[in-house]
């Protein structure tokens, strides 16, 4: 993905002359623009800017008429806040017509900002003219060095700014066009770092956009140029990002070896042995959800063995409430039992009163499955002695111990 004053008239005489007054220069018309009539062309001469787009400007004058518009955007600001939305946008687009004074990073820059409101305050004809502007400006660019008045350092500030503009007017195809010809340029001169930030830029476009096989091709080939320049720690980031952009997607199953891949790089470095467990929770979910039911089952067990020796408590109970709910939903009650019954117990280690009121909960529920009511009343004795010690579900399991005993 603003410093402004108040101006009184001046005029100054000569070639120079120039006005900075902004309330007493054009007036604001009452109704919006023609739809068919591009309001961001300067067809009338403006007060702010008397000799028009033709004559370049000092640099004093170009500060004088850069303070000018940030006033300007400041009064439109103030009016879109009062509610007057015609206003707000008249002033803005007389703003975006002088811009052009500025030269075309300043005027990208006011055009994307202005085209992000627009978008977000519903305008869509207004939305519309300033993505022509852009896509225009763009072309100009394009157009080789000694056809135009664009220098290469203005280029390569102009096209990461169109890049960030059109993504302001939610024009997701022709940011990846700016970006895909940065992209192609940073190759042929060989600039890796380059290279590397733009096709995350890129990525990170296809995910916002929710483009996921876009997603996953630009972080694949991000991972392979990790992988071959010995990079580790993009290495890493990358299987993250794939993981992640495969969950997103609904393609569980294709996150696991990204997440195997993972383990095995935390498992080479002591210092990220904490890392592991979580991740093997996060990875047996994914077993979980693809219906790999025995892997997914091991891999809450393993994730459980490497978090207790951790005292990485809370994820150790994560690990056995996980894989106690794959055993009950298929209908493994007695090893179900088992790992609540367990997972009581480090609930108590951790201190965890409420883990604990519902590991017993959960043991009441399946013992009332097995029919053994006895034990089930038990277990919600013992879940009530935590209630009544936290205030907290006393009334729900007096209620089951009742039930259980009235069924008698």
């Amino acid at each position: 993905m603003i410093k402004r004053c108040h101006w009184s008239a001046i005029v100054l005489a000569g070639f120079c002359s120039f006005s900075l007054s902004v309330h007493a220069a054009e007036p604001t018309p009452s109704q919006p623009p023609d739809r068919f009539s591009n309001p961001l062309e300067l067809k009338t001469p403006d007060p702010l800017l008397p000799g028009g787009l033709n004559r370049p400007l000092s640099e004093a004058e170009k500060q004088t008429l850069r303070t000018a518009l940030d006033q300007l955007d400041k009064e439109a600001t103030a009016k879109l806040q009062s509610g007057d939305t015609i206003g707000a946008f008249n002033l803005w687009n007389r703003e975006l017509r002088l811009r052009r004074a500025l030269g075309l990073l300043e005027e990208v820059q006011a055009l994307g900002r202005v085209g992000n409101i627009a978008w977000v305050q519903n305008q869509p004809i207004q939305v519309r003219f300033i993505t022509n502007r852009l896509s225009a400006i763009q072309t100009q660019v394009q157009q080789p060095l000694n056809n135009n008045q664009v220098t290469l350092p203005e280029r390569s500030q102009i096209l990461p700014a169109l890049g960030i503009a059109f993504q302001q007017v939610r024009s997701p195809g022709l940011a990846l066009n700016v970006y895909q010809q940065m992209l192609a340029e940073a190759r042929s001169r060989k600039d890796a770092v380059a290279e590397v930030n733009l096709l995350n830029t890129i990525g990170q476009l296809h995910l916002s956009w929710f483009d996921y096989p876009n997603a996953i091709a630009t972080y694949t080939e991000l991972l392979n140029l990790a992988k071959s320049r010995n990079d580790a720690a993009n290495v890493e980031l990358n299987l993250i990002q794939l993981a992640y952009v495969h969950e997103q997607a609904k393609q569980p199953a294709q996150a696991v070896p990204y997440q195997q891949q993972l383990i095995e790089l935390y498992q080479r470095n002591p210092q990220q042995a904490r890392s592991i467990a979580p991740l093997k929770i996060r990875q047996a979910d994914n077993l979980a959800a693809a219906n790999q039911l025995e892997t997914a089952e091991k891999a809450y067990q393993e994730a459980f063995q490497l978090a207790q020796p951790l005292g990485q408590l809370a994820y150790a109970s994560d690990a056995l409430r996980k894989l106690g709910a794959l055993y009950r939903s298929n209908n493994r009650l007695d090893a179900a039992l088992q790992v609540y019954e367990y997972l009581a117990n480090v609930q108590q280690q951790a201190y965890d009163s409420f883990g604990v009121m519902d590991a017993f909960d959960q043991i009441g529920q399946i013992q009332l499955q097995r029919k053994a009511f006895p034990e089930a009343a038990n277990a919600f004795r013992q879940g009530l002695e935590v209630a009544k010690q936290v205030n907290h579900r006393v009334d729900y399991f007096t209620e089951q111990i009742q039930k259980i005993q009235a069924s008698r």
